[in-house]
């Protein structure tokens, strides 16, 4: 598959990028994955995402001196090596991934497609409350772009608190409570484990071209 790695830095963070076209994808190039008979069933598209998220993950990794891919956990959670924290997304033909020196701090990261303005008004309902829309709409952003960057934003909490929580998070989980240039709160809708209703996180956003980078 042809890739291209690259960086993108963040709140001071390095991410790392896969640039890839799935088109170029064979099967053969799933072989570099320790654990590609796990993914032997899955569909093209799913295989070229995954591979371009554990190279971006390798890189990460690297940049720390560990040379590893990381597993898959029983939810679909990487699996990082002890003392690591991290977070992979991706999306079309774009991977990213964060890795920092910490097993105690929650990482997430997101990438997303900033939706179309119809789409953005048909599906807004499922991604956040009337009181949430409201408050997007009040905003500088246009409505899809903070539509896009809380949808994004939530992603990115529930994948950083799934190894504290050890479980699937909807998006009612969540509400955001501030957006400005470059940061969005969300605060949670209920206990989870470990962390209280009302408990806030906050969030640093990107813009590059058509998507937007949400990182915790």
């Amino acid at each position: 598959m042809h890739t291209t790695h690259s960086l993108i830095t963040l709140a001071g963070y390095r991410l790392h990028r896969i640039e890839f076209d799935p088109a170029t994808f064979t099967h053969a190039d799933l072989l570099w994955l320790p654990h590609h008979a796990t993914l032997a069933h899955a569909a093209p598209k799913r295989q070229a995402e995954h591979l371009a998220g554990r190279l971006a993950a390798a890189h990460a990794l690297q940049e720390h001196g560990i040379s590893a891919v990381p597993a898959i956990g029983g939810s679909g959670e990487p699996l990082w090596p002890a003392g690591i924290a991290g977070s992979i997304t991706h999306t079309s033909g774009c991977a990213l991934a964060v890795v920092i020196k910490s097993a105690r701090q929650p990482v997430g990261i997101d990438c997303e497609t900033i939706l179309p303005a119809e789409e953005a008004e048909e599906i807004h309902a499922g991604i956040v409350s009337p009181e949430e829309a409201s408050r997007l709409r009040d905003n500088a952003l246009p409505f899809t772009v903070a539509l896009t960057l809380t949808f994004s934003a939530k992603e990115s909490l529930f994948k950083a608190l799934f190894p504290w929580v050890n479980a699937m998070m909807g998006f009612d989980s969540a509400r955001v409570i501030a957006l400005d240039a470059e940061h969005l709160t969300l605060a949670l809708t209920r206990p989870l484990a470990g962390f209280q209703e009302g408990a806030a996180f906050t969030l640093h956003w990107k813009r590059i071209g058509d998507n937007v980078i949400t990182l915790l």
